[in-house]
């Protein structure tokens, strides 16, 4: 009786003794996958010029803020400059789609807001799959949101607030930075849970919508906690509640919407560290290791939690976490709240 026949080097492994291996815990020959050695030179050898950090929204937003701090911090660590490219367009779409067609080799990365996980949603076709596209690196930071009266609107309270969009259905103007951002879907969920209607203007920036309410364009709106939180300091906004678990360090007297009688209302607009799909993991090793370095230097800390940000530099399995909550999270409310799919 013969033996089972052994396989021909370089022949194919069937499929069903591959993953007996896999299972095993036996190595699987990949066709075309570089040597150990190679790849590991290739990641000592890294970077070899000049690296990109694309920013896919407009000069001045959260989004552009943390990646101008992040691109400090990667280029002292890296020794080679890390440039911040702005690439706005499309909710965020344009620049996020335009990173997952690069070369997988770390020269060109992404920081990404909240709308990476939403527009997979909120789009028929957003140019990107969040997962197939991306390597995650690290989550950088996240904020509350924050819902805003500018003085002059009379409005001091989420109760006078509901109150006030009651007794005017469909006819309170409220702000927001775009379509698809987690300041709008908040306003979304706002509506759903109080059983209320307002006129949701959307902006293409967070700046923009911050420069609406100063000028009392709308009286109220919701923007994450950073571009709104010098104006709250200096009393030309008014803060109504802030969507996060905790009230905010330095705004004591700005209650949560869990304070107010909303269970489960927690809504933050995060920061993450993305590259293509398929960089090398010692590339991305040493990204997340610069990258957390940068946020946990205090001064830098400091800085970024002064102006509204909550350092999250967990890494790459914490970012990957994150979007795998947040992609279904995001989902369902836009379900709920009938939101049409876009283009």
């Amino acid at each position: 009786m013969s033996g089972t026949p052994s396989p021909r080097r370089g022949a194919a492994i069937p499929r069903r003794r591959a993953v007996a291996m896999l299972l095993a815990g036996g190595a699987v020959p990949l066709a075309g996958a570089p040597p150990r050695r190679a790849r590991a030179q290739a990641a000592a050898d890294y970077p070899s010029r000049p690296v990109r950090l694309v920013v896919p929204f407009a000069p001045g937003g959260p989004t552009d803020v943390m990646g101008r701090v992040v691109a400090n911090g990667l280029g002292a660590a890296l020794g080679q400059p890390v440039v911040v490219e702005n690439r706005a367009g499309g909710g965020g779409n344009v620049g996020v789609a335009h990173v997952a067609r690069q070369p997988p080799d770390g020269h060109t990365l992404l920081v990404a807001s909240t709308g990476f996980v939403v527009n997979a949603s909120l789009f028929r076709n957003p140019g990107y799959d969040p997962v197939r596209d991306f390597a995650p690196i690290t989550e950088l930071g996240a904020s509350p949101n924050v819902i805003l009266a500018h003085p002059a609107s009379g409005i001091r309270t989420i109760g006078e607030l509901v109150a006030r969009a009651k007794a005017t259905p469909e006819k309170l103007n409220l702000a927001n930075p775009g379509l698809g951002s987690t300041p709008h879907l908040t306003a979304e969920l706002l509506q759903i849970r109080a059983g209320v209607a307002f006129v949701q203007i959307p902006h293409h920036s967070a700046a923009l919508a911050i420069q609406s309410l100063l000028g009392g364009t709308t009286p109220v709106g919701v923007t994450a906690l950073p571009p709104a939180h010098p104006h709250i300091r200096s009393g030309a906004l008014r803060a109504l509640a802030v969507t996060g678990e905790q009230r905010w360090p330095d705004l004591p007297e700005v209650p949560t919407m869990l304070e107010l009688g909303y269970p489960g209302f927690v809504s933050e607009t995060f920061q993450g560290l993305f590259a293509p799909a398929g960089t090398p993991a010692p590339v991305i090793e040493r990204l997340a290791r610069a990258a957390v370095a940068a946020l946990n230097e205090p001064a830098t800390r400091a800085r970024l939690q002064a102006a509204g940000f909550g350092i999250r530099a967990a890494g790459p399995a914490g970012l990957a976490a994150r979007v795998a909550r947040e992609v279904p999270m995001w989902r369902e409310l836009i379900r709920q709240a009938g939101i049409p799919t876009e283009g």
